[in-house]
């Protein structure tokens, strides 16, 4: 009898031990390029952590560290995901040369709206860059709204008015965009876009107006262009949220259900509709500048714009005809991705 209880407390107290493993909160590292007070801190990366912590009743929870808290740079963001320096991480898709695929999105007058390309861009990876994703759990892929340019010594109306000026862009194709448009492309990640406005490195830069205020280009700049909005957008920007692998392998298989249920297009949607919904805001803040002056560039001008950098898409399909991949197809499939989302 005395050998039966010991057996027995044994098997409860190993269920108990299972018991509480399984109920061990498990904390998130989850590490981003941008300010505290960001959009994308606050609510994009903050709702994405509160639902699944509510979906997992507290055993998933998250600790955000902004600004690269966590060191490197942003750069290295993806990598920091992939290698386990962090479990999840939000960057751009253009500090990893892997997912060149996603660029097709980021091309001249292909977005429609944030959140109808953000679903895009979820289906088109899932169709055509699964092996470039191997080595993460992506959860989102998604885009931010419209892009503006802004100046500081002249206003931008015409194609024309670009020749000369040295101006900030994000990417591999927003950069050869405004250098066909008679620009100087000047790449730099969006942090350091204040201290070249102000110690003159570049005369004006292209970023939606989400994260202008936050950068400072309301007082730094004094002209605002903004595309007609019932155009294409004259570019957006690709993001992707990679989350660690082998952390994800590690997890239970119900935990592993709350982040499948909080990834994918219905977050990469959530995520771009987000992120341009602080256009409205953003935007209310120049029309106060005292200093700022919008203007909007017409269709017909847009449509000039278009014709001189049409070219890029067909560079872009000849680079990834050249990789032995589909190129026209791919962008055919990713226009008509965005049509069937947009509304």
């Amino acid at each position: 009898m005395k050998q039966l209880l010991k057996q027995t407390a044994l098997a409860a107290g190993l269920a108990l031990v299972g018991l509480g493993a399984q109920a061990q909160t498990i904390t998130l590292k989850v590490h981003h390029f941008l300010g505290p007070q960001s959009i994308q801190h606050t609510t994009m990366l903050g709702d994405w952590c509160k639902n699944i912590a509510r979906d997992s009743k507290d055993r998933l929870k998250c600790d955000i560290f902004p600004a690269m808290q966590l060191g490197g740079t942003p750069v290295q963001l993806y990598e920091q995901a992939r290698d386990g320096v962090v479990d999840v991480a939000w960057t751009l898709q253009a500090y990893t040369p892997k997912l060149a695929k996603l660029e097709v999105f980021e091309l001249p007058f292909m977005m429609t709206n944030a959140e109808a390309t953000s679903r895009a861009a979820w289906d088109f990876g899932q169709k055509y860059a699964q092996e470039d994703f191997k080595d993460v759990k992506m959860l989102a892929i998604h885009v931010h709204g419209p892009g503006n340019i802004y100046s500081k010594s002249k206003a931008v109306q015409t194609m024309a008015d670009l020749k000369g000026m040295k101006v900030r862009a994000p990417t591999r194709q927003v950069n050869k965009m405004v250098a066909m448009m008679g620009a100087t492309p000047v790449a730099m990640p969006v942090p350091q876009v204040p201290e070249a406005l102000s110690k003159g490195v570049i005369d004006g830069a292209v970023i939606p107006y989400e994260v202008a205020p936050g950068l400072k280009v309301n007082e730094l700049t004094n002209f605002t262009a903004e595309t007609d909005r019932s155009y294409n957008a004259l570019y957006t920007t690709v993001f992707v949220v990679p989350m660690n692998k082998a952390k994800y392998d590690s997890l239970p298989a119900d935990l592993k259900a709350v982040i499948d249920k909080n990834s994918g297009r219905e977050l990469s949607a959530f995520l771009g509709k987000t992120q341009a919904g602080q256009d409205v805001p953003s935007k209310k803040v120049f029309e106060a500048s005292a200093n700022q002056k919008i203007s909007i560039i017409p269709k017909a001008e847009l449509e000039k714009w278009k014709k001189a950098t049409d070219q890029l898409d067909d560079a872009w399909v000849a680079e990834m005809t050249g990789k032995g991949m589909d190129g026209k197809g791919m962008l055919q499939s990713a226009t008509d991705l965005i049509k069937q989302y947009t509304k």
